[in-house]
């Protein structure tokens, strides 16, 4: 149970519900782990999934993209200038995105719109590569040309225009979850028997009458409403059998979009060997994306002390990486930190990193939107069928990948289902959310409304 099926529950608290949930936990792709020890043998809390957010006093790190430190095959050495380069030419891309938009133009690849603004780097380049992934991949989990220039720069505005520019980074020792613990006290109660976990969706049959649920346990769920919120690798994989089958413009809807794989590795040290920079960046020099970016924890203000570092890849690497052994992973990670710091460095205490794409309640890290779709595209990846709705991240027209996406359309789905229980007639296929059975292409930009999820001003 994530944050969206918060949100639609607390609008319903009126009325009886049941959460069914996979896990042990609440949170889903909100997940803090046990990682390392302190110097009193106790373990640090750190953020598999989620790690950016406000509320509930957490601690969090103010993150500077400037406070960084470059390194390549020759160890330290300053390349910041085409980093500056690469982040420039995006910010056009995100300004031509919105002029694509609201004038009804047909969208393109991140990769053509940055050719198109200038910045076309060459593939021998590796200073330049790594500066193409950090203003792509690095926040996607794909790169350029997979990755549509127009709803790239929507999520993108939406989040930075209408939050703040801020991005905090959680450490809390009580884990980010404690912002999902917070919201669900507000209508759960300790153990609370409407919340079933370890309990996993097996056939969810839906009707204009109802919707019943069959779980692994052989128990069975009837509702007059249900809530989907799966993740959309979850719907991609067919591991839940909906009956009767979704009609094609809902199935087509599924497949057309993409799930990413976002891979954060922990690393912890006896002592840090690390300059204290937010951000030490490494260009390699034969392939793109490999160990490119690590993240100190052991900051002032942070986990000062910790010898936690934490690398990140994503994509095409981030699966391979979950693929193999911590130990494999160890043994390459620490080739590469030998190259930037030298080969007297140590081995590291412990190592641990999570493998999403293998998660069976999950199947990747976060949505994504690629070249060339719509919105009414997406719309009918929102849409309910009968009185089965659906919420998370990757319903979200304009935040999608972010945990408040999930906030967002779970509000959404929560109001529409308080007028469902209100006036059923209203929540029927023909009368309930849109959808677009024939695309049309290009969305006219009149469909930008909340009608369709389109709920803040997005144009740069």
């Amino acid at each position: 149970m994530g944050r969206q099926n918060l949100l639609a529950e607390r609008r319903k608290s009126q009325s009886y519900f049941v959460i069914v949930e996979y896990q042990d936990r609440i949170g889903g792709r909100l997940h803090n782990v046990k990682f390392g020890k302190k110097k009193d043998g106790s373990p640090y809390t750190v953020e598999a999934g989620a790690n950016w957010a406000k509320k509930y006093k957490l601690r969090a790190l103010a993150t500077d993209y400037d406070n960084k430190t470059t390194y390549d095959k020759t160890g330290k050495n300053d390349f910041s200038k085409i980093i500056a380069n690469a982040q420039a030419a995006m910010e056009k891309v995100v300004t031509h995105a919105g002029s694509l938009l609201k004038n009804n133009i047909q969208d393109k690849t991140v990769r053509a719109a940055l050719r198109f603004m200038g910045w076309n780097p060459a593939a021998n380049n590796a200073h330049a590569q790594f500066a193409d992934w950090f203003g792509s991949d690095f926040e996607s989990s794909f790169t350029p040309e997979e990755n549509s220039a127009v709803f790239s720069s929507v999520a993108d505005n939406a989040t930075f225009k209408h939050f703040s520019d801020d991005n905090l980074f959680v450490y809390d020792q009580r884990g980010y979850s404690t912002f999902i613990r917070g919201e669900a006290a507000t209508f759960l109660q300790p153990n609370d028997p409407r919340l079933l976990l370890n309990t996993v969706v097996q056939v969810v049959n839906y009707t204009d009458n109802g919707v019943t649920v069959v779980t692994n346990d052989g128990g069975c769920v009837q509702a007059d409403y249900a809530v989907a919120t799966f993740s959309l690798g979850v719907l991609q994989r067919d591991v839940v059998q909906f009956y009767p089958p979704f009609p094609n413009w809902k199935k087509s809807a599924i497949s057309s979009f993409e799930i990413g794989t976002y891979t954060k590795i922990f690393l912890q040290f006896d002592k840090a060997f690390w300059p204290n920079s937010q951000y030490l960046m490494y260009a390699d020099p034969h392939e793109r994306g490999y160990y490119p970016l690590f993240q100190p924890l052991d900051l002032p203000g942070a986990l000062q002390g910790s010898g936690i570092l934490v690398g990140t890849v994503v994509g095409k690497q981030a699966r391979r990486v979950e693929a193999q052994t911590n130990q494999e992973t160890q043994e390459e990670i620490m080739k590469v930190l030998r190259t930037m710091f030298g080969e007297s460095i140590p081995d590291p205490t412990d190592i641990w990193y999570p493998r999403w794409n293998q998660e069976p309640w999950a199947y990747g890290s976060y949505s994504n939107w690629p070249p060339s779709t719509s919105l009414q595209a997406h719309q009918n990846l929102r849409a309910n069928v009968g009185r089965l709705f659906f919420a998370g991240e990757a319903t979200s027209q304009e935040f999608y990948g972010y945990l408040h996406g999930a906030l967002f359309e779970g509000r959404a789905v929560g109001q529409m289902l308080a007028t469902c229980i209100d006036d059923p007639v209203r929540c029927t296929d023909k009368n309930g959310q849109p959808r677009y059975p024939v695309l049309s292409g290009v969305t006219p930009y009149d469909l930008y409304n909340e009608e369709n999820g389109w709920f803040v001003s997005t144009i740069a």
